[in-house]
């Protein structure tokens, strides 16, 4: 729980108060690599906070093909946000892409705490922020630099992501094929 707790202060202060509060709602979970923590259609009622490991966020379409949206690496929150708050059935898949381990609670548990715990309701937002950020950088990324640019990027967010995880869910979070990833690493490797 001392990871969770660094977390936390991290974004601000957390009272000794509002950590008594809160740590008892979390227990730990373990997945093995391939297990599903969010499937499309489920309604989310859970986050959890990823201790160790890798989780991919992905979307399949109904041909049955898959788009890598963000991967989750040590330390993050992960949940299906959207379905969290709105109570609808979730589009967004969360898979483990390594064995890890994961603090998890009952969102609506979390944030009945707020009203009495401001300094973990200010904690929430400014995360909330931080991931709204990361996300709109992402579109611009997506839209305005060629795919090269992106796998740099991708290199300095996720240092040693690559040695983890297969090639194609790289290409599909880029938006290439694995063919063009290839090639593109190939080039830089030349340089």
């Amino acid at each position: 729980m001392k990871d969770l707790y660094q977390f936390f202060n991290h974004f601000s202060p957390l009272s000794d108060n509002t950590w008594r509060a809160v740590q008892p709602l979390f227990e730990e979970t373990f997945l093995k690599k391939g297990a599903f923590f969010l499937q499309e259609g489920q309604i989310a009622t859970q986050i959890g906070f990823l201790r160790k490991g890798v989780v991919r966020a992905f979307y399949r379409t109904s041909e049955g093909i898959e788009y890598n949206k963000h991967f989750f690496v040590t330390p993050s929150f992960i949940g299906g946000y959207a379905s969290l708050i709105t109570h609808k059935p979730t589009t967004i898949v969360l898979q483990t892409l390594t064995d890890c381990e994961i603090l998890t609670t009952d969102f609506r548990q979390l944030t009945a705490l707020y009203d009495n715990h401001g300094d973990l309701e200010r904690i929430a937002r400014k995360l909330a922020e931080a991931y709204f950020v990361q996300k709109e950088e992402r579109e611009i990324d997506l839209v305005l630099l060629d795919a090269e640019k992106r796998y740099e990027i991708f290199q300095n967010q996720y240092p040693g992501l690559e040695q983890m995880i297969p090639q194609y869910h790289i290409a599909s979070y880029l938006g290439v094929s694995p063919t063009q990833l290839s090639r593109i690493r190939k080039k830089i490797s030349g340089r």
